[in-house]
């Protein structure tokens, strides 16, 4: 297969080719792919946890297409084409790396819209629910010894954990707990559309893994009061509501101990106060009310200092994402 980007740059920009495909469940399939570019993926600063990479999908009915000979200017001229011609970039997490050198294969798992609860389906979701061996993607993804980013699952020093999604959320989730330290403590909580979705993940012993099917109960209901349960408290004397408007959306909500997307500073949060939570750091992600919902909990119910939270809106139902 060929290399389309130049060595110099920071990232691999390359096509890739479905080498496996296994339909998980009703709504996740899983996706192997391959390419000998990839012996130069990885990143140097630990395991990968919720590394996350793009994938460029073909427009319907035009060709995948083409970076050969890419270089720093390829994104913004790939984005300076018509959108039904240049196909559509989404972003996934890695669920796994199998093989080495130009052996080495991506694992992604994909969420298939249109499955019950989970919306219209997309390119990405379309796209993985017909792929078969030897189709191609364009990947852009980190390589080894570059600086990339795409890693949010910051929980320093703390001692408890607290990790939270949705659907989408899962392969990331599952990724962390994979890679967590046999001593870690804490829980996870993971939504999806149907008790047929629930997987058997690997994780320390000392953090609880909690499945919530909505099998036809809305987005979010179980999940919000069950989470709260595990903080020891009730929506009631939290005196904030969990229940959000589309006005109350950002569509870019992504909060980690570093960064907000509203541009507020979050070095200057105040500290927690409740010593049951001092030693805690929560990882939610997911659609984005039911995140925007728990930050509300966490952070304005419970005043866990925003320097121990991570919050990142992956999608908004009933709106496209962008490319």
């Amino acid at each position: 297969m060929t290399t389309l980007a130049a060595p110099a740059l920071p990232m691999l920009l390359e096509e890739v080719e479905v080498r496996r495909v296994d339909r998980l469940s009703p709504s996740y399939v899983r996706i192997e792919l391959g390419s000998p570019a990839l012996a130069e993926f990885g990143v140097d600063s630990g395991p990968l946890l919720d590394q996350r990479i793009k994938l460029i999908f073909p427009a319907a009915g035009r060709p995948l297409p083409s970076f050969v000979g890419a270089d720093e200017t390829a994104m913004a001229s790939w984005f300076a084409r018509p959108a039904e011609e240049r196909g559509h970039m989404r972003t996934y997490t890695v669920r796994d790396v199998l093989g080495e050198g130009e052996d080495t294969r991506l694992v992604v798992d994909f969420v298939l819209h249109g499955v019950e609860g989970h919306g219209e389906a997309g390119p990405g979701s379309t796209w993985a629910a017909a792929a078969a061996v030897g189709d191609r993607l364009v990947t852009m993804a980190p390589r080894r010894g570059a600086v990339y980013g795409g890693i949010e699952f910051t929980p320093g020093t703390a001692g408890r954990l607290l990790l939270v999604g949705d659907e989408t959320a899962v392969p990331a989730v599952a990724a962390i707990l994979g890679a967590l330290p046999a001593d870690a403590r804490g829980a996870a909580y993971l939504e999806v559309p149907l008790s047929a979705d629930v997987q058997t993940l690997r994780h320390p012993e000392g953090v609880a893994v909690t499945w919530v099917p909505r099998d036809g109960a809305p987005r979010a209901e179980r999940l919000h009061a069950l989470v709260l349960e595990h903080l020891g408290t009730s929506l009631a004397p939290l005196a904030v509501d969990l229940a959000v408007g589309d006005d109350e959306v950002d569509p870019d909500l992504w909060e980690t101990p570093s960064y907000s997307s509203s541009g507020e500073d979050v070095e200057a949060a105040p500290v927690t106060t409740d010593p049951d939570l001092a030693d805690l750091y929560a990882w939610i992600a997911g659609e984005s009310k039911l995140v925007t919902g728990l930050r509300r909990a966490l952070v304005q119910g419970l005043g866990v200092d925003r320097r121990q939270v991570s919050f990142m809106g992956y999608w908004r139902e009933g709106v496209a994402m962008r490319s």
